[in-house]
């Protein structure tokens, strides 16, 4: 069945190539002096609450430009459905208006072929808002078929690996970028609005810092040496800070060489926002403030369903410790939580093995690790996890009531983690042996572990203002308003294996 259907597709594909080798020998097949005035979503909001005889009267005129979804041929008159990225619109094409020889050549014309028109709005009897074409014209040929109308394109592969043909033919896939669009404008606003500069560091670093993560390896042949794209932009917007600049964000793309899921792609994107004189309490209050407006601008709502569970956006964000996350989803005791020992052999029995630590068997180490296994995915509604062990904060600053404890949370929602911010380290000596504590665990095999950054380290030493900041899953919170369940659907052109 699959061999008929190629052979038929080629069949098509041969017979639009000889339309178009046709276009070619009577003139110019792609011409460019086409200037549409509106876009079908404009020309149905002019239109969409007049009545059929207001219509006749005003002489509504437009020019459009769309693809051809669905054609009826009825003799000399016909109609056809065009759409562009806003929505889609029926045309009118009558053989007296358009003359014998268009309305021919319109009739060679393939689902998928883009199409220019002039013509005048009308409602039919039915009540569709439909243009009665006066002027047609080709603007460009489609060679490949479009998917059948009544199957679409259901192969989650090929949408992912042709978008611009998903795009064409899902409405579904349309709204989640028209929505990722909108989540991102409305970030940019809100932190306008509360006074931060958007700025721009580099892409490609000659140390990888701001986050513990495997980078990318590229080689620059003027400087003849190694560079590595940016895990993340956190030590750069850091030093802008040190420079005076008050408050700074970022809407970046990071590259991580990690593994290929439904919650991770190796390019992604993340917003990192600073501000000097706040702190992680500070930074939880306005992310959960910033998070709540996007949702606001995009949905409408702060209360929706994802993947068929209620999420409330509108209420205060719980905050409860890593520790505290753990014995709410186990029944471990204090005495048992203290228990290195006990807490390996548990992680044993849910299939975690000891390479997953590092070679970290810290309780600290320990503890993250169970968060991760037993509570983490349980987190639904929005939730800060706070008390994080120092230990794996390396650019956090401690508590000052416990060094071991840091000043920072993640936020966790539908089950994964959606922000990281902390209190920021601004103590030179402090961040330089922190630095030194990663070097040692990269040396012992953790890929993950952070370089010595000694330029940032210098930067530290004139002074930075003590600040809180946070990076925002960009991705992530799309998902959310988009009510999908892969990283893949919210981003145009995904990594694929194969």
């Amino acid at each position: 069945m699959e061999e008929d259907n190629d052979v038929s597709d080629n069949h098509v594909i041969r017979e639009r190539f000889e339309k178009l080798a046709l276009i070619k020998q009577n003139g110019i097949a792609y011409k460019n002096h086409f200037r549409p005035k509106y876009t079908i979503s404009q020309i149905i909001k002019l239109c969409e609450n007049l009545l059929h005889e207001e219509l006749d009267s005003k002489e509504i005129l437009v020019t459009v430009a769309g693809r051809i979804m669905l054609k009826r041929l009825m003799g000399k008159a016909s109609f056809a459905t065009i759409q562009d990225f806003g929505g889609r619109i029926q045309i009118y094409i009558n053989e007296n208006s358009v003359g014998h020889d268009l309305y021919g050549d319109f009739k060679t014309w393939d689902l998928g072929d883009i199409c220019y028109v002039e013509g005048r709005m009308f409602s039919t009897r039915t009540g569709e808002l439909t243009i009665n074409v006066t002027k047609l014209e080709l603007v460009s040929k489609c060679l490949c078929p479009l998917p059948d109308k009544f199957h679409g394109l259901a192969d989650q592969e090929i949408c992912y690996r042709q978008r611009y043909l998903d795009l064409i033919v899902n409405e579904e896939t349309r709204e989640v970028f028209l929505k990722r669009s909108k989540a991102i404008s409305s970030m940019r606003n809100v932190l306008q609005a509360n006074n931060f500069l958007e700025v721009e560091t580099p892409m490609m670093h000659v140390i990888p810092g701001g986050a513990a993560a495997r980078p990318f390896v590229t080689y620059h042949n003027a400087l003849n040496r190694d560079l590595f794209l940016r895990v993340a932009p956190e030590l750069y917007l850091k030093r802008l800070l040190v420079g005076g600049l008050d408050r700074v964000f970022e809407i970046n793309r990071n590259f991580r060489n990690e593994g290929i899921s439904p919650r991770h792609n190796p390019e992604f994107t993340m917003m990192e926002m600073y501000a000097v004189y706040t702190d992680y309490v500070w930074m939880m209050d306005f992310t959960e403030k910033l998070i709540r407006q996007v949702t606001m601008d995009v949905l409408g709502t702060a209360v929706f369903t994802y993947q068929g569970r209620e999420l409330d956006i509108s209420r205060r964000f719980q905050r409860i410790s890593m520790l505290d996350a753990i014995k709410e989803y186990t029944s471990f005791t204090d005495e048992q939580l203290s228990d290195s020992r006990f807490l390996l052999a548990q992680l044993e029995l849910l299939g975690v093995k000891e390479d997953v630590l590092d070679g970290q068997k810290s309780l600290s180490a320990i503890h993250v690790t169970l968060f991760e296994n037993v509570a983490e995915s349980k987190l639904f509604q929005p939730t800060y996890i706070v008390n994080y062990p120092t230990e794996i904060s390396p650019l956090s600053r401690s508590s000052d009531v416990n060094d071991n404890v840091a000043e920072r949370f993640e936020l966790f929602i539908a089950g994964r983690e959606l922000a990281n911010g902390f209190s920021e380290l601004n103590d030179p000596e402090d961040q330089a042996e922190r630095f030194q504590q990663q070097v040692i665990r990269k040396n012992a095999g953790n890929e993950e572990a952070m370089y010595y950054d000694a330029d940032y380290v210098h930067a530290l030493e004139y002074g930075m203002p003590p600040a809180g900041g946070c990076g925002i899953g960009v991705d992530r919170l799309v998902m959310l308003l988009t009510n999908t369940s892969s990283i893949r659907d919210v981003i145009f052109f995904p990594h694929l294996k194969g």
